[in-house]
């Protein structure tokens, strides 16, 4: 029986609701493919800081990196707010991604046919809307230096670089086109090749890769453009590949066409180091212990993993199939129901799921 290392860490507010509901989809997995999973639990963010009086400690670091994959809940918390910039709960999330060399960022963002409805755009334009959008996650103005506040000219003065290396830009440009041959193979590049140097580079770098992919069709858009497009037309998108601070903001954006944060996975994958998945939402520590979240994107980023980690597609099909299944079936938590619907908790949720696995 083969056996799986992961490296679980469930992190702060509802972070241990939604990956007890992952985990509990996986024993289902486990149950019907006979493969093991080994759950290794740890701390990350503001629960770290508390303990180890630092986010990220080295024992969950080392974990991570021993693991074969990363399953992560969310961190943050509004007791944490105050803390020094360094210490704060997201730092963990920026310090992961560097040490595990975490660069290219996959966010799905798909629109259910059972749930046209709750989509804040009217039903013929979301409908059917599946774009993976593909964000460069170790790079830009994030990690770019020099960074800092400094007294200049008598006043504060803030600034971050916006920086990529070619060779940056090259990987995961690799990582987009090769999505979409599994896809439509359609890539959408998106940048500010009008303003920003950085941006130039990134488009210019783009073109080059694309001619090792004929079979993809390429296209480039401004981001201020794209924001508006996605709204407008987001069925225009196949796989969308950006930057780092474009993706963050264009994916949340694309997040919503879905209707829910709650229903969104991610992947973040490295070339030389475990690969980690966790929803796109954050701790909503306002519902921690209320039983009410939506697990569906811990467990579609559960599936995610199978699928980019451990080359399970059949198990990865099993798990998004059965997600339809429970939304087919009208089972909804509070985030995904219409007014007057029954709703169901987050641990119903991952039951229904669990058994429809089993019930194939």
């Amino acid at each position: 029986m083969k056996t799986y290392n992961i490296a679980l860490l469930a992190g702060d507010g509802t972070g241990k609701e939604v990956t007890d509901e992952a985990v509990k989809v996986l024993k289902a997995i486990e149950q019907k493919y006979k493969v093991e999973f080994n759950f290794e639990p740890a701390l990350i963010g503001g629960c770290a800081y508390d303990k180890y009086k630092t986010p990220l400690p080295d024992t969950t670091l080392n974990l991570a990196k021993s693991s074969d994959a990363v399953l992560l809940g969310a961190v943050g918390g509004w007791e944490y707010d105050k803390l020094p910039p360094e210490v704060r709960p997201e730092r963990a999330l920026l310090g992961i991604r560097k040490e595990l060399n975490l660069f290219a960022n996959l966010r799905p963002a798909v629109v259910y046919p059972e749930l046209t409805s709750i989509s804040p755009l009217k039903e013929d334009i979301a409908a059917g809307t599946d774009i993976m959008i593909i964000r460069e996650l170790t790079g830009d103005v994030y990690f770019g230096t020099p960074k800092g506040i400094e007294l200049k000219n008598g006043e504060k003065y803030g600034f971050n670089n916006m920086c990529y290396y070619e060779s940056e830009i090259k990987r995961i440009a690799h990582i987009a086109f090769k999505t979409a041959m599994q896809r439509n193979k359609k890539l959408c590049s998106v940048d500010k090749a009008n303003v920003l140097d950085v941006s130039r580079l990134w488009r210019e770098t783009v073109a080059q890769v694309a001619k090792e992919y004929p079979q993809v069709e390429l296209t480039n858009m401004y981001v201020d453009n794209a924001a508006m497009q996605i709204i407008r037309a987001p069925k225009q998108f196949d796989v969308i590949l950006t930057g780092n601070i474009f993706g963050d903001i264009l994916s949340d954006e694309a997040s919503m066409l879905a209707g829910s944060l709650g229903l969104l996975p991610s992947a973040s994958l490295s070339d030389t180091k475990p690969a980690m998945y966790e929803p796109i939402h954050g701790s909503a520590p306002d519902l921690k212990g209320l039983n009410i979240v939506n697990p569906i994107a811990t467990i579609l980023s559960a599936a995610m993993m199978l699928k980019y980690s451990f080359n399970m597609n059949n198990e990865h099909d099993d798990i998004v199939k059965s997600v339809r299944k429970a939304l087919k079936d009208g089972f909804r938590t509070k985030d995904i129901a219409l007014q007057g619907m029954e709703t169901v908790s987050t641990s119903k949720m991952g039951d229904v799921i669990y058994n429809n696995i089993l019930a194939d």
